[in-house]
């Protein structure tokens, strides 16, 4: 078996990342598995010690995050121009939608079976998107990137004491609810050009854009139903001119995908794509701030190894009873 590595945030969802951390590593021990485990100290350790671990030799290694969402992007921008490391994930955070989009199991004991069958098997490779900024720095997401409505409430959430309350009655989840109902009736939307491959489009009125790579976002929020993370395409969403009363009616929808069939709800796919707007927008990827408009976003296609269930496209169609037994 190649050797393997944890990457733990044990202060994820109020510190609870912490008690799963001892479990998976009893089980680790009872199996007599050899690992090598690493523990997140602050903002931005995840992505350092990755790099480190990567740099250390070129033999082939699995790196798995014991985590969120947060943690799971600071570890794939540490390994990603690494072409030897393989990524799993088990969720210990409060959104997991890297573990909703990639079909592994929400209870974390049962994501670490998983992944350890799934080490026998070839890695699967994966797109993700790259984010250009205007200064030449660079990001890379793996679930999804936003611009505009959805990322002030990201960073909100990521900036509140309420999440860590939440968190502690497992209920993580509400606090995006809590902040797109108190931000939704002060935020000023924007004109949005955007570049799809070469071709303009602008949108009068938008309150967010959002670029994905698999179709979780937000906790659960389907927010991109048809994106498949293998098929060198990236699936844009773009929500504008709607009032604020029918934006609620599109954030309760999106939990069911079914958002798309409003007529202010617009889609895409593309390789290449341009946002930039009328005034400022903050944008995330994967729910962590990575900057403002204008951004410049490209597709990197079959550029990351990870460990999932999802084995081909097919798997895209998953059935609902299906989704529900992994959460």
């Amino acid at each position: 078996m190649k050797q393997i590595y944890f990457i733990v945030n044990p202060k994820a969802k109020n510190g609870r990342c912490a008690m799963i951390w001892k479990r998976l590593e009893e089980h680790l021990t009872s199996e007599k598995i050899n690992f090598l485990a690493f523990f997140t100290e602050y903002p931005g350790h995840a992505k350092k010690i990755a790099n480190g671990i990567a740099k250390n030799n070129d033999h082939e290694k699995v790196m798995i995050t014991v985590g969120g969402d947060g943690t799971m992007h600071e570890v794939m921008n540490g390994v990603i121009k690494h072409k030897h490391i393989t990524l799993g994930f088990i969720p210990g955070g409060s959104g997991n939608d890297f573990s909703r989009g990639y079909l592994i199991p929400s209870e974390p004991l049962e994501a670490l079976k998983v992944l350890l069958r799934l080490i026998k098997q070839e890695p699967y490779l994966v797109d993700c998107g790259k984010i250009d900024h205007e200064d030449n720095t660079e990001h890379f997401f793996i679930n999804n990137m936003g611009a505009g409505f959805d990322a002030l409430v990201a960073l909100k959430v990521n900036q509140s004491r309420m999440k860590a309350l939440l968190n502690k009655l497992a209920l993580g989840r509400l606090v995006y609810v809590y902040f797109l109902l108190k931000e939704l009736f002060t935020y000023k939307t924007s004109t949005t050009h955007l570049l799809i491959d070469g071709q303009r489009h602008i949108f009068e009125q938008t309150w967010f854009v959002t670029v994905s790579n698999q179709p979780f976002y937000g906790g659960g929020m389907k927010i991109a139903p048809a994106a498949d993370p293998q098929d060198g395409l990236l699936d844009i969403t773009v929500v504008h001119q709607l009032s604020r009363f029918k934006l609620l009616l599109v954030f309760i929808s999106v939990y069911w995908g079914k958002h798309i069939f409003f007529n202010e709800v617009k889609t895409f796919k593309g390789k290449k794509i341009s946002i930039e707007s009328s005034h400022t927008l903050s944008a995330h990827g994967d729910g962590e701030q990575i900057g403002s408009t204008p951004l410049y976003i490209h597709v990197q296609k079959h550029s990351l190894q990870v460990l999932t269930r999802r084995r081909n496209a097919e798997e895209v169609d998953v059935k609902e009873s299906d989704t529900n037994e992994l959460h």
